[in-house]
């Protein structure tokens, strides 16, 4: 089920060319499969990365435990000088996490929020039966 991680991180990067680097992480943050844009210098090492995986998965934990006060969470972002950062839990209908989508845009990617919701998460939701099956649901 790896190949369906890589096809879908490389999916996702050619949606659009401001999206950078696309990465899937299971539940406990272990970086499953990555895709950057072409020709792109990557800011952060695949170690960086792999550590980068474990904190996000860690803060959609969080974030999933206050989903029955303030509605489903659909994405999280972080704006640095440097690109735009953003994750999106996959989680089941009772909001346990299997995987977290792990984004970077270029820092001028005024449009982001759009790429996400309009572009991005059809994506995700399309494809859901196929993390449930990877995640053993």
């Amino acid at each position: 089920m790896s190949n369906f991680f890589e096809d879908f991180c490389k999916t996702v990067v050619d949606l659009d060319p401001k999206i950078r680097f696309a990465g899937i992480a299971d539940g406990d943050g272990k970086l499953e499969a990555t895709a950057d844009r072409k020709s792109l210098n990557p800011l952060l090492s695949p170690e960086e990365r792999g550590q980068y995986a474990i904190t996000a998965a860690t803060r959609q934990y969080t974030r999933l435990r206050w989903e029955y006060r303030l509605g489903r969470i659909v994405y999280a972002s972080s704006h640095y000088e440097k690109l735009i950062r953003a994750t999106i839990p996959i989680a089941d209908e009772n909001s346990r996490l299997s995987h977290v989508l792990l984004l970077s845009f270029d820092a001028n990617a005024d449009n982001f929020h759009e790429i996400i919701t309009k572009k991005i998460i059809p994506l995700v939701r399309r494809h859901i039966a196929d993390f449930q099956k990877v995640a053993g649901k």
